[in-house]
């Protein structure tokens, strides 16, 4: 089976994050508090300076309350080009350039290498690792929470800890950021291309979450179904809790597995009486077939 096309609006902030060139520039003046830079290259070519602007969060990873903390005019720096804006205005990144090692470090990997690193803090919002091989006193690994794992969780803590040693596959490393982001759910198998010949098939799931619009149903090991409130009576509800609690069996059928968006297509399950076989309250006629749609939590 061959592999799943790549999502092309990933592929294009991908694209967007690449490291761009370095050019050097010497310090002109503050607009506000952007630093104005007039290309030293260019001058050295013998080409008419280009004056670049380099905005006030891409001047540092440092805190400050205004560049001019950290810069003087005629002060010459190296900073990454990060496109053109202001009818054609280039832009620069002082940071990516601001720690020599730390980039150095960055521009070695390669999307979809294999790195290994600890866990050094766990938070809701991803999780931060210490790559092997990173400049001392730095973490450069990050990871996103929907990279952790294939599975259905609530917090990352369910996934890893700290001090736990990880093997993960490389996304993008970032100059400017000054991060790696990392996927250790790149490394296992997508459940679904397991699940592909259930196409057509009646399974019995538990509901493992309820949500205003829907539920989530557990079908398979780290498969998480999503079923419409729409699709849950005929009757209109407010929410889904009305008809069904966290935990209670519901009968689907299998209609399609779409690989690349990782869903699967279901329709209820009917039984032979002509009714859900959910086992849902009785008062809601659920028979009728549905359009839902079953992902895993990615």
């Amino acid at each position: 089976m061959s592999d799943p096309a790549p999502d092309p609006r990933m592929q294009s902030l991908i694209n967007q994050l690449r490291p761009g060139a370095v050019r050097a520039v010497r310090v002109t003046g503050f607009d506000g508090s952007d630093v104005l830079v007039r290309l030293v290259d260019a001058d050295n070519d013998g080409e008419k300076a280009e004056i670049a602007r380099i905005p006030r969060q891409e001047a540092s990873m440092r805190r400050m309350e205004h560049p001019s903390e950290l810069f003087e005019v005629g002060q010459e720096i190296n900073a990454e080009e990060i496109g053109r804006w202001r009818e054609g205005q280039l832009h620069l990144s002082a940071r990516a350039c601001e720690i020599p090692a730390l980039r150095s470090f960055l521009l070695a990997f390669e999307r979809g290498q294999v790195v290994a690193g600890t866990v050094a803090a766990v938070h809701n919002f991803g999780v931060f690792v210490h790559v092997d091989g990173e400049p001392d006193g730095l973490c450069t690994g990050f990871i996103r929470v929907p990279d952790l794992t294939w599975g259905w969780i609530n917090h990352p803590s369910e996934a890893v800890e700290a001090g736990r040693r990880i093997t993960a596959e490389v996304i993008i490393a970032e100059t400017r950021t000054g991060q790696v982001t990392l996927s250790p759910k790149a490394l296992q198998d997508d459940p679904l291309t397991r699940f592909v010949d259930q196409v057509g098939r009646v399974l019995t799931g538990s509901i493992a979450k309820i949500v205003p619009f829907g539920v989530f149903v557990q079908l398979a090991p780290d498969v998480l179904g999503f079923l419409h409130l729409s699709e849950l009576a005929d009757e209109s509800v407010d929410t889904p809790d009305e008809l069904v609690d966290e935990g209670e069996l519901i009968r689907v059928k299998v209609a399609e597995v779409d690989l690349r968006r990782h869903r699967v297509r279901l329709s209820v399950a009917e039984v032979a009486d002509g009714t859900s076989g959910s086992g849902a309250r009785p008062a809601y006629d659920r028979g009728r077939t549905c359009s839902a749609y079953l992902k895993t939590c990615d």
